[in-house]
């Protein structure tokens, strides 16, 4: 069969290819853009994907000067900000954050860090809550989220069971809504027991920094998150996807 070359920048041999001879310019075309594509979603660690929203999370380690524009122009939908850890700890930056991420129309949320040796699941949600975690039933606000990192704080796994109950019961009852749970799967394992206990009610966000998201926690069939690195050339903080369109997202974060 005759063979025809094209190229893809005709100043370069090194960006041509030969197609069959009854290739259609309009089939070329189609193929061009599945192949740029492909180069792209594989060049580009943690490029969108088709299904997926692009966002990420920040604490005052990126500061009060983000630059929330650039970041929206580079694709990013929503953001989790800091808010508080403990019962004693407010994020400086958080409002300057949180106001900069509303302002160039992001869907944004707020999480909270967990230090569950120190006080109850209950008390640190009131504080939370006092302290930039509420909800608004306003389509742009997302449920406050649980950050689990600084491990197991002495409890058994039924204390933390008990404890992360308290603190989503309490949510619940004052914002109508449960709260996303961010953890590690092997940090629920080591922390729960890998309690089934959350899945039904309190939205997975999982923290995974690799290429797949890997096994899920006991309880949920799927992550609604995926923080997947802590690090990017564009934009700062965590980098990670919501699991749906912005139909979706929006949807969550309007509530029931």
């Amino acid at each position: 069969m005759k063979e025809d070359q094209e190229c893809l920048l005709p100043s370069s041999p090194h960006f041509c290819v030969l197609l069959p001879g009854n290739f259609s310019a309009m089939k070329f075309g189609a193929f061009l853009s599945v192949f740029v594509f492909s180069i792209s979603a594989a060049a580009i660690p943690g490029a969108m994907k088709a299904g997926t929203i692009s966002g990420i999370d920040v604490s005052s380690t990126q500061g009060r000067n983000i630059n929330w524009s650039k970041v929206k122009s580079n694709g990013i939908h929503f953001a989790f900000v800091k808010a508080t850890e403990g019962t004693s700890y407010v994020n400086p930056d958080f409002s300057s954050q949180y106001s900069g991420a509303t302002k160039v129309g992001l869907i944004r949320g707020s999480y909270h860090f967990a230090h569950p040796g120190s006080s109850s699941g209950s008390a640190q949600a009131t504080y939370f809550i006092k302290h930039g975690g509420g909800w608004s039933k306003d389509g742009i606000t997302l449920p406050g989220a649980l950050d689990f990192e600084a491990g197991c704080n002495g409890l058994s796994h039924s204390a933390m069971v008990a404890w992360i109950k308290s603190f989503s019961d309490r949510y619940h009852s004052s914002e109508g809504r449960y709260p996303i749970l961010y953890i590690r799967t092997n940090w629920w394992k080591s922390c729960t027991g890998n309690s089934a206990s959350f899945g039904s009610k309190n939205p997975l966000w999982l923290a995974s920094w690799a290429s797949s998201m890997g096994p899920l926690p006991a309880g949920w069939k799927s992550a609604t998150f995926w923080q997947y690195t802590n690090h990017s050339s564009s934009n700062p903080g965590d980098q990670n996807e919501f699991h749906g369109d912005l139909k979706a997202l929006r949807k969550l974060a309007l509530g029931p």
